[in-house]
């Protein structure tokens, strides 16, 4: 290699390393909330050390002004869910008995097989983009008592329609008990699962929808009128009245977080709670009855077909992908960064060849 080629390629690195960092980040300045909705505010921050990656959360479905949530995936995490007060301490800990956590991204309060609250864990998460032959949800009954305890809960093993994929976000709708994924890609996709989950047996996700690029979590309200996406970036609320796609009502403005990846509807539906990773991770209420903030409307999502037994079949993949102008924006600068460096790339394969 001559001299030039020397002096040359490391300073290719260097721009090349300048450039993928110039890339706008998931996890935006935390202190960061330029329009945000008027009266949003810190409800709480989780205060229990053990809490240190929150990626999931929702509001319980029994004991008022509580809140579950979990850790991610990692060794260091047991199969634990926690249950936290409004001010952000821990008021009991469940542990499953059994249960592996391999990748927990997401938590939905529904209800059991009697009909009593019971919370949703989804180990749906899969940092191999689809490597997992499938992905599973565990389903614990809320306890009377919040005290630290050891439970049993009902594992259902699921599967996508068409090929494994990456999931943050998981939602329960209140009305019929149905469970529903959202896919964390670049074209996401809402994912039904059976009307009635079976633990013995495979139960097939099945697309009904299109999902903002990069879905992080989903809640519906508790009486489940709407439901929303959320993103690094912002919240997608919907009209889920005529069922699941629901149309687009709008973009709502979320804090920037180092890395959002919970929201939650409050036990009113007036409000949601959006949190983020990290120890000491604050948990933001976010109005959305106020005025202020993004209130655009987005493109409607395609209404579902359903079949006389009010099943809901899939919609085309082509589907619109309902992601805001904000999104369009970072996915561009993105896929122009990959560009740039694609060429920076084969700028030092050919330094280095005629070295």
């Amino acid at each position: 290699m001559t001299r030039n080629a020397v002096v040359r390629v490391p300073l290719a690195i260097a721009v090349l390393a300048a450039t993928l960092g110039s890339t706008p980040p998931p996890d935006p300045d935390p202190s960061a909330t330029a329009g945000l909705p008027e009266g949003s505010e810190l409800a709480f921050r989780l205060s229990d050390p053990r809490i240190t990656e929150s990626s999931g959360l929702t509001a319980s479905g029994r004991h008022e002004d509580v809140y579950w949530t979990h850790n991610d995936s990692g060794d260091q995490y047991g199969p634990d869910v926690y249950a936290v007060d409004g001010q952000g301490r821990t008021v009991a800990t469940i542990t499953l008995a059994g249960v592996e956590a391999r990748d927990w991204e997401a938590i939905a309060v529904g209800t059991d097989d009697s009909g009593a609250p019971a919370v949703y864990v989804g180990d749906i998460g899969d940092n191999f983009n689809g490597g997992w032959p499938n992905v599973r949800v565990h389903r614990f009954t809320e306890p009377a008592q919040l005290t630290d305890q050891t439970v049993e809960a009902t594992t259902y093993t699921l599967t996508y329609a068409d090929g494994g994929r990456d999931a943050e976000a998981m939602m329960v709708d209140p009305r019929d008990g149905r469970l529903y994924v959202v896919s964390k890609e670049l074209a996401g996709g809402v994912y039904a699962a059976p009307p009635e989950l079976d633990p013995d047996g495979v139960n097939e996700l099945v697309r009904v929808g299109s999902a903002p690029l990069y879905a992080t979590d989903a809640t519906f309200a508790p009486d489940g009128s709407r439901y929303a996406i959320r993103t690094y970036w912002n919240a997608v609320l919907y009209d889920a009245e005529p069922g699941v796609p629901g149309r687009t009502l709008r973009s709502v403005t979320l804090p920037r977080l180092d890395q959002g990846e919970s929201l939650a509807f409050d036990a009113g539906g007036t409000a949601l709670l959006a949190g983020t990773e990290g120890p000491g991770s604050p948990v933001w209420r976010v109005p959305l009855e106020e005025a202020g903030g993004d209130t655009s409307v987005g493109p409607a999502e395609p209404e579902a077909a359903r079949t006389p037994d009010g099943a809901v079949e899939a919609t085309p993949d082509g589907a619109a992908e309902a992601a805001t102008e904000e999104e369009r924006g970072a996915a561009g600068g993105i896929l122009a960064g990959a560009a740039v460096a694609a060429v920076l790339i084969a700028g030092i394969v050919l330094l280095a060849r005629r070295g």
